[in-house]
């Protein structure tokens, strides 16, 4: 009779979005979008506020939206629209939403491929091109300034974009395109980079992340951070030889310096993944998350060193997709995937929590219901436990 028991509580835990980890009695929660949302990304400042985006409408052209909510509160505020030009981000594809960071004072940054069939073109060398538009919060944190483009010469958006920002004010925007002149094809793209040193007021030309040719996976997206000493993280899908699709960080240890190749994770194939990582905070220095054949893993970057830890990956498994990796106090890290995603298809957000040594510490958790074109994130809240939205 006990047997039974224990299998009822175990699926009472499940249906209820809770797994308790261990001993430490860190839980997992799980929660939907806010208003049937899709594509959420979320950060916590801070003061404890999580601040969340999720995208709304048709794939091929809709609008993104913004809520938070601060410590202690039960609910999202109401969601404040973050573009002014409608139907101008994309779906398709899932590695084409918009991404948000949190700067001084809690001011939020968007950015997104204006890839949307509302978004207006722009003329760069006088062609047709899709813009890369750029938002912040106002000063009194009520609305969005309308969108700007930041493309000044490097079009060529597909994959994704990407945006970090710090806490003396320096705003990262990063993406990737084809080389002035590319004859070499995706071998041929590079990462490009502006920053603003005034939150976001202004931006100057874009300028290539690195001097070296590693190409970019065109329809792979991208991830930028940066930590609380001023180092700047981008973690994206290289190309070189059209084969060598290595998932690989790049490293500036300081605002406007050049950015470094720190790691390479070797992948050899001829297909576009369409694949995701994450950058997020941990021990000072950030916590990185990335895909390669089928498989999702995470590593932490040492702050001082920029030395890249050994790779943790859960047990078993096919078809693994869109990984983000956060950390709470204890030293715990919750890395959460997508199975069974993929063009124009949903299926369903994995779970699972690891130790300090990167040993797992309960069971891996799972629940159906990711949307087509959707994805997973999670922050991990002051009292360590953590929260998935999806």
């Amino acid at each position: 009779m006990k047997l039974p028991f224990l299998i009822q509580a175990l699926l009472l835990y499940f249906a209820a979005g809770t797994i308790p980890a261990s001993a430490t009695s860190t839980r997992v929660n799980l929660i939907r979008t806010p208003d049937h949302g899709i594509q959420p990304q979320a950060e916590i400042d801070r003061q404890g506020v999580v601040h969340l985006i999720y995208f709304k409408g048709d794939p091929g052209g809709g609008d993104i939206f913004y809520v938070q909510r601060a410590p202690g509160q039960a609910g999202f505020s109401p969601p404040l629209p973050v573009n002014h030009q409608p139907g101008s981000a994309m779906a398709l594809g899932t590695i084409r939403g918009a991404q948000l960071a949190v700067g001084r004072n809690g001011r939020v940054h968007m950015v997104w491929d204006g890839l949307g069939k509302g978004a207006a073109p722009v003329s760069l060398g006088g062609k047709a091109a899709a813009p890369l538009l750029y938002a912040r919060l106002n000063d009194a944190g009520t609305a969005f300034e309308p969108e700007r483009n930041l493309i000044t010469y490097a079009a060529g958006l597909d994959g994704g974009s990407s945006v970090a920002a710090d806490q003396a004010g320096n705003v990262y925007v990063t993406w990737h395109a084809p080389q002035t002149g590319n004859t070499n094809g995706e071998a041929g793209r590079t990462v490009f980079v502006t920053l603003s040193r005034d939150e976001g007021k202004t931006f100057p030309r874009e300028s290539p992340a690195l001097s070296q040719p590693v190409g970019a996976c065109a329809c792979c997206g991208m991830r930028a951070f940066a930590d609380r000493s001023g180092t700047a993280y981008i973690l994206f899908r290289a190309a070189t030889g059209g084969v060598d699709r290595d998932e690989t960080l790049l490293v500036s240890r300081q605002p406007g310096a050049r950015f470094e190749i720190a790691n390479a994770h070797k992948w050899i194939a001829s297909v576009c993944p369409m694949s995701s990582a994450t950058l997020t905070a941990a021990d000072g220095g950030a916590l990185a998350a990335w895909e390669t054949a089928e498989q999702v893993y995470y590593a932490k970057i040492n702050p001082r060193t920029l030395q890249v830890s050994a790779l943790t990956s859960p047990a078993g498994g096919t078809a693994r997709k869109h990984p983000v990796a956060v950390a709470n106090d204890k030293g715990e890290t919750l890395l959460v995937w997508t199975e069974g995603t993929g063009w124009a298809r949903g299926g369903a957000v994995a779970w699972q929590v690891y130790g300090a040594g990167g040993e797992p510490t309960s069971p891996a958790g799972h629940a159906d219901g990711v949307p087509a074109w959707s994805l997973a994130t999670a922050f991990a809240q002051p009292s360590g436990d953590f929260v998935i939205v999806y």
